[in-house]
């Protein structure tokens, strides 16, 4: 029961950055075909989970499973943001625009990729 309660809470947590974060992209950016807020919170959540993993595995990082289950599975899982990714992509093809929904899949697989990669690389040095 308690792992729920971190899960629950991480996930509240990442759930309302992710609001925050969507709907300021969607205040800068207020008309475009792409969901630009949706692509940000998903390469900002790589990076965190790139870091965080990679400061895990270079360090064995020791955090209990509780805070585990809060940041990897509660705040990183309610942040980023795949099934709205999806249904976005989806919507724009589904509504003929077929070359946006191509280009938010691209910029998702290769920012997100290397979001996570940088992130890695960046704790790894870091940590040296």
């Amino acid at each position: 029961m308690t792992q729920l309660l971190w899960v629950g809470l991480g996930g509240f947590t990442g759930a309302i950055g992710r609001y925050i974060v969507s709907s300021g992209m969607q205040r800068l950016i207020p008309v475009s075909q792409l969901p630009y807020g949706t692509l940000l919170v998903n390469v900002v959540g790589c990076a965190l989970i790139g870091a965080l993993g990679g400061w895990a595995e270079a360090r064995q990082l020791q955090i209990s499973v509780g805070l585990r289950l809060f940041l990897f599975v509660g705040v990183l899982g309610g942040f980023t943001t795949f099934s709205a990714f999806a249904f976005e992509t989806l919507s724009l093809a589904r509504g003929g625009a077929t070359l946006p929904a191509l280009t938010h899949v691209g910029l998702h697989l290769v920012l997100c990729l290397a979001a996570v990669a940088l992130g890695d690389a960046g704790v790894r040095t870091w940590l040296r």
